[in-house]
Order: C-alpha cells, then sequence, then structure tokens
C-alpha cells in the first residue's frame, strides 16, 4: 500500500490562504490588509457553510444593564469548569467591537418600536444578549459579508474547492516544518490544484455530520480539524459533541434547527401528553444550558418509547410569532405545521464541536504559519458545553485577531519553495463508489448509537474497535482510487470520528457534554484533554492554563 498521490493540473501562489467561507473565514479575509493577496476556499457555494444557518444570533454586552463581567460568569457557568477563563474575559470583553464591525459592513439586526437593538435571551444567559435579525441571523451576515467579499480586488473565491492535505517544507534555520500551503480538489473541474501561500487559515468549521442526526450542512466534516492532525497538531476536548436539544422531527425534514429564541421567549417544551417536564431536571426549566436540555429530552424520549418531544409557542399571539420566527414559521408550514396554533415536533441532534485545533490568541496552531478559527479551532473559550449564540462571537473575535496577527507578522514570513506534485498514475476511477456511501452511513449510525449523548465505556469501545476497521478500508480505497469529495469528506470525517471516540475514552467523568454511565460524578482537578499526534509539529503554543 502506499499513499495516495494525485496529480496537480494547476498551481496558485498567494500571500494569505484561507479555507472555509463561513463568518470567520470571511471576516479573516475582509480585516486583512487590502495588499495582501488572498485565496478564500469555500467547498461549495461561499454562503453554504453553517453560519447561513444560524437563527439564533450572536452574544455580546449591548445594554446598560448588562455588564462583560455577567457575560463572562454566564459563560463560564456553563462551560462545567473547563473554560480558560483568560480566553473567555479577553473574548467577551473584545464582543461589542466585534458587532460594531459587522454592523459597519452592514448586518442590519432587528430593532425594537424604540430604535434600539432587539436583544434577545437563551437557554445559561442572565440577560438579554443576543443581537438577530429576525430568526435568520446567519443569512443576514453571511450574505453581507459575501458581498464586502465580492467587492474586494485583493479576495480570490475559489467556490467548490475540497481541501485534501496541508503541505510543509522546512523552516529555515530550524529542525522543524512550516504550512506553506494546501492541496484542494476543484470538484467541478474533477483536479486537484495546488495553492501555495504564506499563511494559511483554517476556518472549516465543525464535524457534527459524524451523527446520524445533525442540524448541520452536509459540509461539516471535520476537514480542518483532520488536515492539522496529519500535519502534526494536538486536538484537545472532542468528546464535548453539543447536541442542540430542538430540531424538527419530521420525515421529509433535513437537519432544520428550530431556534433557541423560541425558548427564550418562552416556548414550552411539552411531553406527548401535553405536560411540561424541564422542571425536572433543572431550575432554570427551558432555559437550562443545552446539554442539561438535551439529556432530558433524550431521557424523556426513551423513557417513554417516544421518536420525539413537543416545543410550543402557541399561547403567545400570533402576529408576535410570525414577526419574530418568520423563517420557523414559514419552514414548519411547509411541513403542515402551524406554530402559530399548535407545537413543534422535535428531537435533538448533533449541532457543535467545542473542541478542535490547538490554538493561542491569535489564532496560531502548533505548525508554523498556519492558524485555526471558528469551529475548527479550540481556544479554551466554550469549555464542557458552548454557551448559546457565543461560537458566531467566537468567530468574529478571533478571525479579527488572527487577521492582526498575520498582518503584523507576514513580512518576515518567506515566500513558499516548490512544492513537488503528486502523481495520479497508478490509480484509477472507482467503478464501486457505494463502498463510500455503505462506510459513510455505518459510521454516522454507529457515532449516534455509541458515542451520543449518553454513553458508556463498552459503547465507545465497541465504536473504537469499528473505527479502525473502517479506517483501514477506507485508506484502501484511497489508496488505489482517485480522489473525490464523498472520498475525502468520508475519510476526514472518519478521522474526526477517532479523534472524539478516543477523547471520550479518556475522559473518566461526566461533565458538560460528556455524560457517561460509568462514571457519573466530576473529578476534583479539572483537565482539557489534549492529543498530541506521533509528528506533534511543536512549535511555541502554549495552552492557556486556568
Amino acid at each position: 500500500m502506499y499513499v495516495h498521490q494525485v496529480t496537480v493540473k494547476k498551481s496558485y501562489q498567494h500571500d494569505v490562504l484561507i479555507i472555509g467561507s463561513g463568518a470567520a473565514g470571511m471576516t479573516a479575509a475582509l480585516q486583512l490588509p487590502a495588499h495582501l493577496r488572498i485565496a478564500l476556499l469555500s467547498k461549495v457555494e461561499i454562503q453554504s457553510g453553517s453560519t447561513w444557518y444560524a437563527q439564533g444570533g450572536v452574544a455580546a454586552v449591548f445594554d446598560d444593564s448588562d455588564s462583560i463581567e455577567n457575560h463572562v460568569a454566564d459563560t463560564l457557568a456553563a462551560g462545567a469548569g473547563l473554560c480558560h477563563p483568560d480566553v473567555v474575559e479577553s473574548t467577551i470583553s473584545r464582543g461589542p467591537a466585534a458587532m460594531r464591525w459587522l454592523i459597519e459592513q452592514g448586518v442590519e439586526f432587528s430593532r425594537t418600536d424604540s430604535g434600539d437593538y432587539h436583544l434577545t435571551k437563551e437557554g445559561g444567559h442572565s440577560r438579554r444578549r443576543i443581537l438577530h435579525t429576525a430568526d435568520a441571523t446567519g443569512q443576514a451576515i453571511s450574505g453581507t459579508l459575501a458581498k464586502r467579499v465580492a467587492e474586494r480586488q485583493n479576495v480570490s473565491v475559489f467556490e467548490h474547492h475540497v481541501v485534501v492535505d496541508l503541505t510543509t517544507q522546512a523552516d529555515a534555520g530550524s529542525r522543524s516544518l512550516r504550512c506553506n500551503g494546501a492541496y484542494a480538489l476543484d470538484t467541478q473541474r474533477d483536479r486537484v490544484s495546488l495553492f501555495q501561500a504564506r499563511i494559511v487559515v483554517l476556518a472549516t468549521g465543525g464535524a457534527s455530520k459524524a451523527y446520524l442526526y445533525t442540524s448541520n450542512p452536509d459540509g461539516a466534516t471535520g476537514d480542518g480539524i483532520a488536515v492539522a492532525w496529519r500535519r502534526g497538531c494536538r486536538i484537545a476536548n472532542m468528546e464535548f459533541n453539543q447536541f442542540h436539544p430542538t430540531c424538527l422531527f419530521h420525515p421529509r425534514a433535513k437537519s432544520f434547527l428550530v431556534s433557541e429564541a423560541l425558548r427564550g421567549e418562552g416556548g414550552h417544551l411539552l411531553l406527548p401528553d401535553g405536560s411540561r417536564f424541564m422542571h425536572d431536571f433543572h431550575r432554570d426549566g427551558e432555559l437550562a444550558p443545552r446539554d442539561i436540555v438535551a439529556r432530558a429530552i433524550d431521557h424523556e424520549m426513551k423513557r417513554l418509547g417516544s421518536d420525539c418531544v413537543y416545543l410550543d409557542i402557541s399561547h403567545k399571539p400570533k402576529n408576535f410569532i410570525e414577526s419574530h420566527f418568520p423563517t420557523v414559521h414559514s419552514h414548519c408550514l411547509e411541513f403542515g405545521i402551524d406554530i402559530t396554533r399548535e407545537p413543534i415536533p422535535v428531537v435533538p441532534a448533533a449541532h457543535y464541536t467545542c473542541g478542535g485545533i490547538v490554538t493561542d490568541l491569535n489564532g496560531k496552531t502548533d505548525l508554523k504559519n498556519l492558524y485555526a478559527v471558528g469551529e475548527c479551532a479550540f481556544t479554551g473559550l466554550h469549555g464542557a458545553n458552548r454557551m448559546a449564540s457565543n461560537s458566531l462571537l467566537e468567530c468574529l473575535v478571533f478571525a479579527g485577531a488572527a487577521a492582526t496577527h498575520i498582518a503584523q507578522n507576514i513580512d518576515q514570513v518567506p515566500v513558499p519553495s516548490f512544492t513537488k506534485a503528486w502523481d495520479a498514475s497508478r490509480v484509477t476511477y472507482s467503478d464501486e463508489d457505494v463502498v463510500i456511501s455503505h462506510n459513510w452511513d455505518e459510521l454516522r449510525r454507529f457515532m449516534w448509537d455509541y458515542v451520543g449523548i449518553v454513553r458508556t465505556r463498552k459503547r465507545l469501545e465497541r465504536a473504537e474497535h469499528r473505527i479502525r476497521l473502517l479506517q483501514n478500508e477506507i485508506q484502501e480505497y484511497y489508496a488505489n482510487y482517485k480522489v473525490s469529495s464523498d472520498l475525502l469528506e468520508l475519510r476526514n470525517l472518519a478521522m474526526a470520528s477517532e479523534l472524539i471516540i478516543r477523547s471520550a475514552l479518556l475522559r473518566k467523568e461526566s461533565r458538560g457534554l460528556h455524560y457517561t454511565l460509568d462514571h457519573m460524578e466530576q473529578l476534583p482537578v479539572v483537565k482539557d484533554t489534549i492529543l498530541v499526534p506521533m509528528n506533534f509539529a511543536g512549535q511555541d503554543i502554549i495552552v492557556s492554563k486556568k
């Protein structure tokens, strides 16, 4: 067996290569200096990532009755002891400025009749601090940023490009390597191109497509996490997979998240008999942190043998519902559900990857000249459970910090040397792509069954055994056939799944999003789970200490 190789049909030279076109990737591109030549890669269209689907909003202190200290305290409480306080304070203190920048770009957040910004409240927050655009905040942010990117002459957008792997070269004057670009598959032309750059930024999102039920789009396959791990970057806290408590349950609905803002505005979670149940699990009821709400729903569904529970906002005035939740209202109507008159059937679904590539406060990773921002990164902000609407905040703040750091240091980074093209002369087109779809389905099903909301060691060991067999099959396929987007995503998703399973096996306690029946108590010593690859890049990144 040999390492899969492909023929590079075209190469590009830029100063900065950004892989991923969500809020983090586009923010980095827009905040980098205009004299730098930037390549922005998107797996599909530029607005196809998770940002587009975000409904709730962005958490930031924007009201006189709120404070940075309150937001910090809420975030630390939701993170179940694993947040890094210095990172939390730094991120949240920069939140208002990040929001003002978004507003300057043209994002129009909802306002009250008096003209003030309408702030909503979500689980874990003690104040109203969620800026939003009705219930389609992600569309407003993604659409506005995409428009601004199109206006930038120094940014070249490459849609329909899937990263294959990062490229490296020896760093002058040291024994280490530095990142100098990436190979990417152009799925429309069926060719692999080489993108060389002095700096590479990973903004590829999370890995929630590892699970059978997810709120994420199809592209959330852990690409950045996988390629960084293969090039020697540490990965942390992958056991903390956030399951959003309320996704629409309907045979024809795919990955539609019912915004947490419905509960923030008074929505009730109901059992099939119409009774409320959340106050049996937490004093805050429907506004408890997401991990508690998701486990409560999972518990009740299993106890009753029910396919779903129900989220009811119909006791609110019709005009209130239609004005605050137009997206949820119209989408549910497509499936014959009128939320102004009846409850919505909902189930938990994989939603957010709290762990990822270890970075510092500037987004720097272990590999020199490689940065990671957004959901693919582990910054220490979220701890064991991400608080609602802190994710877009993290994207904006860390993308801005990375852009500033890159601008200050790129003049010292040399132009990449020549990278040798890969050779595909020994591989052929596959006539058995059914193998990919079969392995994809098997992976997502056993991850849901064995590495889901409630875990046991036996289930995790079964998953570990299956992932090893599956990865052997994937590697054999990868080594003998030409790459396709489906194969690349399966390869990366299997790698991310292995990291999730390994991390979950290492944590001998229940904390936040990691809940195991074998270790239901919390350990007195709080530690991150940090996985170190055998080819550890070992640069100057120090994980923030609590």
